[in-house]
């Protein structure tokens, strides 16, 4: 830790900056940085490639994709889908294999249990002169042995039930964790809601200036504008997607024009609630656009 008050010796109280200086320099504790608008995508980036998009799509909850980036993301989620279910089958049938063996193997202790109760059941002809005798001279013999062999018994059953981990055939296994059944439905990387190739919406925006190349688009901060009002876009102004024309409109405009009558001004066509798609912004380095912009870093916690 460093020196209290380095510049103020006059001091009684330790600082919050000086305690925020120390917690920095030490390399322990949670530390939070406040992002500027250079960490924020843009309203036109894709939320994949974090670029300007070239052919934009856009989903049901508002969230821009490039289309090529999308497409590419839905197929490898397929094909990771197509592989987590083939070895989960390959699984299922190990299983069932596994449940058949040990089926047949019950059925087989069943049988031999079977057999040596049927075979302590039929007995020897007894010789009437001669059983007798033994009996009475070998009475005490076969109690003595009798004892003596059911504590063997049970001296070698609690030794065989006892486990031997230093020999190798006895040693326990770690068996394979079992996988369970892959979801089909692919799902949307920002908001993890379903996706489909069906569901996604091209998207035009209205350039600043027509005569404008897309080189000369990119390097300006200022790039579309409003379709009907012709207002400039950006992350402080909240913008809609018209589901018919693909249109990008203010929601100022939405609210002031479009929801009067319901009707798409691109194209003439008629509009429903679920066709004016709000789109999601990635924030301004305001406090006021409602966005958290705090990064914070988990770091371990010195103790005494």
């Amino acid at each position: 830790m460093t020196r209290h008050g380095k510049n103020c010796t006059a001091g009684a109280v330790y600082t919050y900056h000086e305690k925020k200086k120390d917690t920095a320099s030490s390399g322990y504790g949670t530390q939070s940085v406040r992002l500027g608008k250079d960490a924020i995508k843009d309203f036109d980036c894709c939320c994949l490639s974090l670029q300007p998009c070239r052919d934009p799509v856009v989903t049901k909850d508002g969230y821009l994709y490039e289309k090529e980036a999308i497409l590419q993301y839905i197929l490898h989620q397929k094909t990771e889908i197509a592989k987590k279910m083939k070895a989960y089958e390959k699984q299922k049938k190990a299983l069932k294999s596994e449940g058949q063996l040990e089926s047949k193997s019950e059925e087989r202790k069943r049988a031999e249990k079977f057999k040596q109760r049927e075979n302590n059941i039929v007995s020897k002809p007894i010789n009437p002169f001669t059983s007798g005798m033994k009996t009475r001279q070998g009475g005490l013999n076969l109690s003595t042995t009798h004892s003596a062999s059911g504590s063997d018994t049970g001296a070698s059953s609690s030794s065989s039930a006892l486990p031997s981990f230093w020999i190798p055939s006895l040693t326990p296994e770690a068996k394979p964790t079992l996988l369970k059944k892959p979801s089909k439905t692919v799902l949307c990387p920002m908001s993890g809601c379903p996706l489909k190739m069906s569901d996604l919406i091209s998207v035009r925006f209205t350039p600043l200036d027509p005569s404008l190349d897309r080189v000369a688009l990119l390097t300006r901060q200022d790039r579309y504008v409003c379709a009907v009002t012709k207002d400039t876009l950006g992350n402080s102004v909240p913008c809609a997607v018209l589901r018919p024309s693909g249109a990008v409109v203010t929601m100022e405009c939405v609210e002031k024009l479009i929801q009067k009558d319901m009707i798409d001004p691109v194209t003439g066509d008629e509009l429903k609630e679920k066709d004016i798609i709000p789109l999601q912004r990635g924030g301004t380095g305001f406090a006021g656009s409602g966005v958290d912009l705090k990064a914070k870093e988990a770091r371990p916690v010195m103790q005494a």
